[in-house]
């Protein structure tokens, strides 16, 4: 789906239960609303242009900026604050998605082999 956003346009081209993907276009000078995502990383893929990415740190006062330019890449983890501003005119993609801990097992015995009778 296609939609109008206050910075430009937006189009979903993919959502399921672990993943959105979006192309943006962002004329140059329209940025998307300081916010965070509580559960999900947003990652973003510029195709042509210049963009800004804010990430407002927790453990200090200080906002990191990264200026992607074509076929580069960023990713923000989730709770952080951020924003996107375009230098230039932007064509990008974003993608969102939630990571499972990478230990997701609890173990109630160790395992082995029996002995053979």
């Amino acid at each position: 789906m296609k939609a109008g956003k206050a910075w430009g346009l937006t189009q979903c081209l993919e959502s399921n239960s672990v993943l959105e993907f979006h192309r943006i276009e962002v004329s140059q000078g329209g940025y998307c609303s300081k916010h965070r995502h509580v559960h999900k990383w947003n990652g973003f893929f510029v195709e042509s242009g210049s963009l800004l990415i804010r990430v407002w740190q927790q453990d200090y006062q200080l906002v990191d900026e990264t200026i992607l330019g074509n076929g580069e890449y960023t990713k923000v983890a989730p709770g952080l604050t951020h924003q996107f501003e375009a230098l230039s005119d932007v064509v990008a993609f974003e993608v969102y998605w939630t990571q499972m801990p990478e230990v997701d097992i609890v173990r109630e015995s160790v395992g082995g082999t029996r002995p053979r009778s």
